[in-house]
């Protein structure tokens, strides 16, 4: 009784907790937050000093008693306490009654994930002032997030490319056909970046480098006109500042191995899929969402590989939050859509 009366003054929020970027959805507002995983503490008291925006603006560029980490990896809890600060200060930033009246939460979470990872995410949550947590699978709440018709008896598959993780599913009846998940993301393209650039040119970058290098000229195939751009990092023999002009062609190659580790997740869950459902795909393709996903024509290298059309999601970015959103919206989708 308490819980629907407390009903009537919260904000009830959805999360979509990913390794790069949270974004939040507060009901009846839609998407209202979107800030980096960072959160900066103090080394000697652990006191958290900045979160979100203002922590990345951190990254590499903190004194020497101060930290900007990211306390999430592969998609799942690296530090158990700097992830329930950062979750207490995302949730009061959008829910000012958070004291008075909690809010219930939609937590999206990777298929893949383990019991005791599910545990944590949950725990930190309650931690962070949540009144009631419900985990809802990324794959799952990204479909309903693009609007995929999955309570139709056809097949609807979508890949989602995080920072952290690559979720595939095939979905039908509002229930998962098939689903799988390999750590395998974004932060894996700006490693391999941050990799290249030490070995090609001998310069050291940090991980806002690549990741600016990804997504200015970051492509899976050739372009059309291949771009240029700037970097700027130390010279790892002379140890000074040092400019140069990379394009996209050198840049597409050290992103092939993981391109290639996502089109591979994606033939197996196909090779997986029962043949009426596979007839279903080849008229209605793939949908693509996530923020790896706008990688420049990663859609065609995907459709080279598989034979089927491939729509990038409008909104690829909030896939996830917006399906949060609608499972919020429609109690409903608390029990049809695998959430827990």
């Amino acid at each position: 009784m308490l819980g629907k009366y407390l009903g009537f003054f919260s904000n009830d929020v959805g999360i979509d907790l990913g390794t790069a970027n949270t974004l939040v959805f507060v009901k009846d507002k839609g998407v209202i937050l979107q800030e980096p995983s960072v959160v900066a503490i103090r080394n000697d008291t652990k006191k958290v000093v900045a979160v979100g925006n203002e922590a990345r603006r951190m990254l590499g560029r903190t004194p020497g008693n101060i930290t900007a980490l990211r306390p999430m990896k592969d998609g799942v809890i690296a530090d158990f306490e700097i992830t329930e600060a950062m979750l207490r200060y995302f949730i009061g930033k959008v829910h000012h009654t958070m004291k008075f009246a909690p809010p219930r939460v939609v937590i999206a979470v990777p298929s893949g994930i383990t019991e005791v990872e599910r545990r944590a995410v949950r725990e930190s949550a309650q931690h962070a002032g949540a009144r009631d947590v419900v985990l809802l699978e990324e794959p799952m709440a990204a479909a309903i997030g693009v609007g995929l018709p999955i309570v139709e008896p056809t097949a609807s598959m979508i890949v989602d490319i995080g920072g952290g993780t690559t979720e595939v599913a095939i979905i039908s009846l509002s229930g998962v056909v098939f689903s799988k998940s390999i750590r395998v993301g974004g932060d894996e393209m700006d490693d391999a970046i941050i990799s290249y650039m030490k070995r090609a040119y001998k310069l050291m970058i940090g991980v806002r480098t690549a990741e600016e290098i990804k997504v200015k000229i970051g492509s899976a195939l050739p372009l059309d006109e291949e771009l240029t751009l700037e970097v700027k990092g130390r010279d790892y023999t002379a140890g000074l500042p040092k400019t140069l002009h990379i394009t996209s062609t050198e840049v597409r190659q050290p992103l092939l191995e993981t391109l290639n580790s996502i089109v591979d997740l994606v033939r197996n869950a196909l090779e997986r899929c029962p043949p009426e459902l596979s007839a279903d795909l080849v008229d209605r393709g793939i949908v693509m969402a996530g923020g790896g996903s706008l990688i420049r024509k990663l859609d065609l290298l995907i459709s080279e590989k598989t034979g089927l059309p491939i729509i990038v999601a409008d909104d690829a970015l909030r896939a996830v939050a917006n399906g949060t959103g609608v499972v919020l919206q429609n109690l409903q989708w608390l029990l049809k859509s695998g959430a827990s």
